[in-house]
């Protein structure tokens, strides 16, 4: 039961997104013709009819285990979201990016969040697409049910997570769960592919973070070197290091490199 759980929760983060949608898309009630006209026509503040119901639907599901369901999975939602998407190896690759230069809280996490953000909703525009028009288009047209939404959004996340994401690490997963060898990418759990797809990138990510370290590391120890050897024992050698950093860096265009790079690295 504990294993069947894990199985579908990846899944009902893309139906937590459906049902917002469905909620506010929704028509607005009418007022019902029995209303007391008094009370609509009474000035000053009023107080709405509120009445709560607990039952089940013609569907056979419980209105409340819904709900509680669905706000479990907002709770989890921007986790498990961050690890099916681009984020991970962006937003790792774009902290390298300060960290070997050096300048402490410049630029600040906002900025870098941000980027990481938008350049993870480009990255991610053509899978978001398909599972708009494959998924959830379908479902507020009502011509498609939540099971079918669910299955036919995870297609498309499947397939990008796949594509970047090593065998050797998804074989890992695949041993230790003791499931049988996939015949596509499809038939390859959520629960083991959502890893494997992580680890993956966090392996990517770091690569690019070595490179983006190496002529930073050259300048700090020409530096280094530079003060040793005039016998300037006391000088930090960040202080003087930091401004030829920065200075090569703006020299090279460094962010349109490393921002290019990591759409070379998605194909975008």
């Amino acid at each position: 039961m504990n294993r069947k759980f894990a199985t579908v929760l990846p899944l009902l983060v893309i139906a937590s997104f459906l049902w917002i949608t469905a909620a506010f898309a929704a028509p607005e009630a009418t007022p019902s013709p029995s209303a007391s006209p008094a009370a609509s026509a009474s000035p000053g503040l009023t107080v709405p009819n509120l009445s709560l119901q607990v039952g089940s639907d013609s569907s056979g599901g419980s209105d409340t285990v819904s709900i509680i369901l669905m706000l479990t999975v907002l709770s989890l939602a921007p986790a498990i979201l961050i690890m099916m998407t681009c984020f991970t190896r962006i937003v790792v690759v774009l902290g390298f990016v300060r960290t070997s230069l050096g300048t402490q809280q410049m630029p600040p996490n906002q900025v870098l969040i941000g980027l990481a953000l938008f350049l993870t909703f480009f990255v991610m525009a053509p899978t978001f697409g398909t599972i708009n028009e494959t998924a959830l288009q379908p479902y507020l047209k009502h011509e498609i049910s939540q099971q079918e939404a669910f299955t036919k959004a995870a297609v498309p996340l499947k397939e990008f997570m796949g594509k970047h994401t090593e065998p050797k690490d998804l074989q890992l997963f695949q041993e230790y769960s003791k499931a049988p060898k996939p015949k596509s990418i499809q038939d390859i759990p959520l629960t083991s592919l959502v890893p494997a797809f992580a680890i993956s990138e966090l392996k990517r990510a770091f690569m690019m973070g070595f490179m983006i370290f190496i002529p930073f590391l050259v300048i700090d120890m020409v530096i280094s070197s530079t003060l040793m050897a005039m016998g300037m024992m006391m000088l930090p050698p960040v202080m003087i290091s930091l401004p030829f950093k920065i200075l090569l860096f703006v020299l090279v265009d460094g962010w349109y490199l490393v921002v290019e790079q990591l759409l070379r690295s998605y194909g975008t």
